[in-house]
């Protein structure tokens, strides 16, 4: 497991801030907490995100031991965060593709007391920093725009490109699911020519 980082608390906008400095106080989550601890998870961490992909009702919720297994064996590149009271609040779930190492995310999940606070972000650079990829990829269904935004700031703060493909649609996945498009996060357009 790496050790876990503190991330920097989100600006807060509201005019209650520093009165010496004019710096703003920093924004806490629903439950008043201003910061979290970003990590590795360890297989006991499954348990934790089983249940907040469950109570999110909006992912696609594997077993309970599928991502006790993740924890496991793709531990360098997923994240678990937790409040300073020990909480789980979110984590990101990844592997690096063989075929041409790219991270892939699976799922980017954010219990709904930290949302607000920038934390899928914070995740995100988390876990892009200890998987050590030069590019990134992700599936979002057509209608999830907050994930779309999510990963489009993710490549404009890494000063990288952002392209969208068409990859499993209703024939792979049935009338019940959405689509899934592939975004591309990286050094594309030099890949794309052939140069490195």
């Amino acid at each position: 497991m790496t050790a876990p980082e503190q991330a920097p608390p989100r600006a807060s906008t509201a005019p209650d801030g520093d009165a010496a400095t004019g710096a703003p106080a920093p924004a806490a989550d629903a439950d008043g907490d201003h910061s979290y601890e970003i990590g590795s998870p360890v297989p006991a961490d499954g348990v934790d995100m089983w249940r907040l992909a469950v109570e999110a009702r909006t992912l696609d919720a594997n077993s309970r031991y599928a991502y006790v297994l993740w924890c496991r064996d793709f531990a360098r590149t997923s994240v678990i965060a937790r409040r300073d009271d020990g909480r789980a609040v979110g984590y990101v779930t990844g592997y690096l593709r063989p075929e041409n190492g790219a991270l892939l995310i699976w799922q980017v999940c954010v219990d709904p007391v930290a949302r607000g606070a920038g934390l899928a972000g914070r995740m995100l650079d988390a876990v892009w920093d200890q998987a050590g990829a030069e590019r990134m990829e992700t599936t979002i269904t057509p209608d999830n725009a907050s994930s779309i935004r999510l990963f489009t700031k993710f490549a404009e703060r890494h000063d990288m490109t952002i392209e969208r493909e068409d990859l499993f649609g209703p024939d792979l996945l049935g009338d019940e699911h959405e689509p899934e498009n592939l975004y591309l996060i990286g050094p594309i357009a030099a890949d794309k020519g052939g140069n490195t």
